[in-house]
């Protein structure tokens, strides 16, 4: 089997019929292509090793890094807004009691969701699988051909996408997204239709409280002491960004979790409707595709980050590849 080291972007196919020539060249670039492309938390500090995140997926980008930060701080600042401008100011009583639990309960699962979307393997393909015994292990007939990634240098499924950011081939890519500093694919995609949905209701919840919260403070002066602690501009101020924020951020995640949920029925992703690529695979019903990625049976759990689904009803194998 003569494995070609060609660079190009385009697919090369692979012929079971030729002789491997170049097999100890390749296996350098493999050893080399596995030691550079990790994709997992550094450890420079020692911290993630203590975690005991240290071999957990982690894409090292700098620009998604950022994002992910700015995630965060605009998180918190929702967080100390509705607590210490609208409820706390409020006291405890039952309403801003049970409003405190339902906003808490909204960003708790979003922040576990983003993190389960950030440190989940999408759906990478094995680092220089396109190897002779690989190749041997297929039982491929003569004349079958299959198709290798020149970056990834590995067997190349059907519906898989190579992400240049993350630097590997992804089963099933719908896309990759800098908030999240991941792809979004095969094995995560619950994790981030979970964070759109839930930071949805944590910016309409977050909305409702600011507009009640200031027009009743509005109606009555400013001079009842449930209204704030801090002077009525300050808190003006707070709540305009409050709901400006929470607006945009809410429109954004509900266009984005209609389209994950477009893709999840349509079993296409988004990668597959933007190339209008043909379906070459047997499409898969509205049940099964839920079932696919949220697990199955449909429980509670499809709304439980922590919870992995347990099964792979509906999901590709592992290798389905171009013949």
């Amino acid at each position: 089997m003569l494995l070609k080291m060609n660079t190009a972007l385009r697919l090369q196919p692979l012929n079971p019929e030729e002789r491997d020539e170049l097999a100890n060249v390749e296996s350098a670039a493999i050893k080399k292509l596995i030691e550079k492309r990790t994709n997992q938390c550094c450890n420079c500090c020692g911290v993630t090793k203590k975690l005991g995140i240290r071999d957990n997926w982690f894409v090292q980008d700098p620009c998604g890094i950022v994002c992910v930060v700015i995630t965060y701080l605009l998180m918190f600042y929702g967080e100390f807004a509705v607590m210490h401008v609208i409820l706390l100011p409020i006291g405890f009583n039952i309403y801003s009691i049970s409003q405190m639990i339902i906003f808490n309960f909204f960003t708790i699962m979003a922040f576990l969701s983003h993190l389960k979307a950030m440190m989940t393997d999408p759906g990478a393909v094995p680092l220089g699988n396109a190897t002779r015994e690989k190749l041997n292990d297929l039982g491929l007939k003569i004349g079958q051909v299959v198709y290798r990634c020149p970056k990834c240098i590995c067997i190349k499924p059907d519906r898989a996408h190579h992400c240049s950011i993350c630097r590997r081939c992804i089963r099933k890519m719908d896309h990759h997204c800098p908030w999240v500093n991941n792809c979004v694919g095969e094995n995560n995609q619950k994790y981030f239709a979970l964070f759109t949905l839930y930071i949805a209701l944590m910016s309409l919840h977050a909305i409702s409280l600011a507009v009640t919260h200031f027009v009743l403070c509005v109606r009555a002066n400013w001079a009842v002491p449930t209204c704030s602690t801090i002077s009525p501009a300050s808190t003006t101020v707070f709540l305009i960004v409050l709901g400006f924020e929470s607006l945009l951020f809410g429109i954004f995640t509900i266009i984005m979790f209609s389209t994950q949920l477009h893709a999840i029925c349509t079993d296409e992703t988004g990668i597959e409707q933007l190339k209008r690529e043909k379906a070459k695979w047997e499409k898969k019903t509205r049940c099964l595709g839920m079932k696919a990625v949220f697990g199955s049976p449909m429980s509670i759990h499809w709304f439980n980050p922590l919870a992995t689904p347990r099964n792979h009803i509906g999901k590709e194998e592992i290798y389905m590849y171009n013949v």
